[in-house]
């Protein structure tokens, strides 16, 4: 009888842990909250649950400040790992309407979401108390807060040259594009 209950006890959390969870591999880096990773030889586009990070640049549209370093913090995590896993929460939806999947992303047994928001990289969002994780990741935000980081420290992310001339010459040409549309009409 003991061997059996034993074995119960040793497979619940293998079981309990197959259904929460899916590992995938890394494929690339779309912002600081969002990334594609490769599950049962698919793509999959996933949203970070219970964060939004600033903005990266896009065309016609300036990157909002910490936007790139949210990118680079979130790549640098995932480029690096051993394993990824993602974890879904029964609060959420499991894909949002631009039918990316919503989910927790570890990243070698550690929160992704919660580093981020540690070092000021975002804020909690989308989410409320019934979530799982919905804690862990506003005592990260609170840290950043407290600690002046990212999105919260005093000074603002310096805008190179190079990024304000590119982001003029692309509102430039759009601007001079629509001016012509208009006078070829």
């Amino acid at each position: 009888m003991k061997k059996i209950l034993f074995f119960i006890i040793l497979f619940i959390p293998i079981t309990v842990f197959g259904i929460s969870k899916d590992q995938v591999e890394f494929f690339r880096c779309v912002d600081g909250d969002t990334a594609r990773f490769i599950r049962d030889k698919k793509e999959i586009k996933v949203r970070f649950l219970g964060i939004d990070s600033p903005e990266i640049e896009k065309p016609n549209q300036a990157a909002e400040p910490y936007g790139d370093a949210a990118k680079n913090y979130t790549c640098n995590r995932l480029r690096r790992a051993n394993k990824i896993y993602l974890e879904y929460d029964n609060s959420s939806d499991k894909v949002d309407k631009y039918d990316r999947v919503l989910a927790y992303v570890f990243v070698d047994d550690k929160l992704l979401e919660e580093g981020i928001l540690k070092n000021g990289y975002a804020n909690v969002k989308y989410i409320n108390k019934n979530y799982k994780y919905y804690d862990v990741l506003v005592n990260a935000e609170e840290s950043a807060k407290i600690n002046k980081k990212g999105i919260y420290s005093d000074e603002t992310e310096e805008i190179s040259e190079e990024k304000f001339m590119s982001f003029i010459k692309k509102y430039c040409k759009k601007l001079l594009s629509n001016i012509l549309r208009e006078i070829f009409k």
